[in-house]
């Protein structure tokens, strides 16, 4: 394909319209709620909201919103099981919510405002305390709705890396690297985001895909134009465009551990290291029960892949996206041996597809469900000031409710499977709130023993995931798409018994 995705993406037009902004009555909820006699003890940690200046290159200097001045927020090391007080400092004008994401914390601390979670109010403070849970590769960011304010949400600088120390890791490493994933300088565009043929299996259900084209072809064939997505200018790993900051440096024989985090808001990454590959470890800070080696990582937004690199191809390598145009401008670094020199290397690696199988219980099964919730996901294109609506079962989350009833509901201790379908062309990041789930059924074919917090679901396809209810209170699912999430694909999990 000749056309490039950021090209493709970038926009000519400023939309018009405001962000979903939280209520006076929520703020002022959480103003009250803020005053304790715990505030005089010293925290565990502060986290400080900021409008920051972020240097992304030499004289590029952007300006956005920021966990304590820096991107990515600072690396948040916890020990599971012990517990840990946050200070939580909001210096902008806008109520914040700051989600733990794939933590098992209750909802009044989880970061939700659809789940129940209080604001921290504009210029104010909150104070939580929580038992980091599990361990693993866990990372906090903003968790406000942003509708078409680009300055908003996830577009923000709002991320940073958590690490909840393991009693065992299950991998033998001599060093650890983290690495975030992230875009800035977002535009709107007409005309549809660019097909990635990422995942595998690739099998698509031919009643799905009719029910998609069906829809959109009526769409188009009443005028109405392709809905608005989002492109970006700049693109970093740890908040640099490829070519600036410290390179990763290594020796030869060391076993280095990337942990990786796709901390976009809209976009799917890979990433790839030329001459070596990544023996993956774990997915979303969860071990995997069979180590592989590929060639190259694909994340979905908020996906995070923990792999073991093992460096035997002395040089001086960019490690980057597959992607061309988007490693051309900025997503990349430099992995530098000790004792080379010269110019940083690229060399596109063999074509691969991403398949979670691979790294299932071979043979296993899983258990059968206590009960089975059939989930149908639907693009309306353009049918919301011409953003795309989403719809869950034919149900679009209210954009004016920052809480709406839930359509599924829980018993405490059973076992459910999510069989959820795309009727649409996009992938989908699906996040559950304060759960991990296991992959049960991949495009038809069973699976068991992979455990996730976001797992993607390809354009057309089905994909059944399986969650115990063992963490009570309003719990939210979504498709961790900014766009997708914003418009519609929400809704809540509730507990009844």
């Amino acid at each position: 394909m000749s056309i490039s995705r950021r090209n493709f993406l970038k926009a000519s037009t400023v939309l018009a319209g405001s962000a979903l902004m939280p209520s006076a009555i929520a703020e002022t909820a959480l103003a009250q709620s803020n005053t304790s006699t715990q505030d005089q003890a010293k925290p565990d940690y502060t986290v400080r909201i900021a409008a920051s200046p972020v240097e992304i290159a030499p004289k590029k200097i952007i300006s956005t919103t920021t966990y304590n001045g820096q991107f990515p927020g600072p690396l948040l090391r916890f020990k599971e099981g012990q517990r840990v007080t946050v200070d939580i400092f909001n210096d902008t004008d806008t109520p914040e919510q700051l989600h733990w994401h794939g933590q098992f914390v209750p909802v009044d601390v989880d970061g939700a405002a659809e789940e129940g979670t209080p604001f921290v109010s504009a210029r104010g403070k909150r104070r939580i305390s929580f038992v980091p849970q599990p361990s693993g590769y866990r990372f906090y960011h903003t968790h406000n709705r942003a509708g078409a304010d680009l300055a908003a949400g996830q577009y923000s600088g709002q991320v940073g890396p958590v690490y909840i120390e393991p009693k065992h890791e299950p991998g033998r490493y001599d060093r650890e690297v983290f690495l975030v994933l992230k875009e800035f300088e977002p535009t709107f565009s007409r005309g549809g985001d660019m097909a990635i043929d990422a995942l595998s299996p690739a099998t698509r259900v031919k009643s799905l895909e009719e029910q998609g084209d069906s829809a959109m072809k009526t769409s188009l064939e009443k005028g109405m134009p392709k809905g608005y997505e989002v492109g970006y200018d700049s693109f970093t790993i740890n908040g640099k465009m490829l070519g600036h900051g410290e390179p990763v440096r290594v020796k030869q024989g060391d076993r280095v551990l990337f942990h990786v985090l796709n901390g976009s808001a809209t976009e799917i990454r890979s990433l790839a290291l030329p001459g070596h590959t990544f023996r993956v470890i774990a997915l979303d800070g969860n071990p995997v029960p069979s180590p592989v080696n590929v060639p190259v990582l694909w994340l979905g937004t908020a996906e995070r892949v923990s792999a073991i690199v093992e460096m035997n191809h002395p040089g001086i390598w960019i490690m980057g996206d597959t992607a061309d145009d988007d490693r051309h401008h900025g997503m990349g670094t430099v992995v530098e041996y000790a004792g080379r020199n010269g110019a940083p290397v690229w060399i596109a690696p063999q074509k691969s597809r991403w398949n979670y199988a691979h790294f299932a219980k071979p043979g296993a099964t899983a258990p059968a469900p206590d009960e089975t919730f059939d989930m149908t996901f639907v693009k309306d294109n353009a049918a919301l000031d011409g953003f795309n609506k989403w719809t869950i079962n034919g149900v679009a989350y209210p954009m004016s409710n920052m809480m709406a009833p839930a359509l599924f509901h829980l018993k405490q201790g059973h076992r459910y499977r999510l069989h959820m379908r795309n009727a649409s062309d996009d992938i989908h990041p699906i996040h559950l709130h304060r759960h991990s789930f296991e992959l049960t059924n991949i495009a038809g074919i069973p699976t068991a023993g992979v455990m996730k917090d976001v797992v993607m679901l390809g354009g057309y396809q089905e994909i059944s995931v399986d969650f115990v209810a063992n963490n009570p209170g309003m719990t939210l699912f979504h498709c961790h798409q900014q766009l997708h999430m914003d418009f519609g694909f929400m809704t809540l999990f509730d507990y009844v018994g």
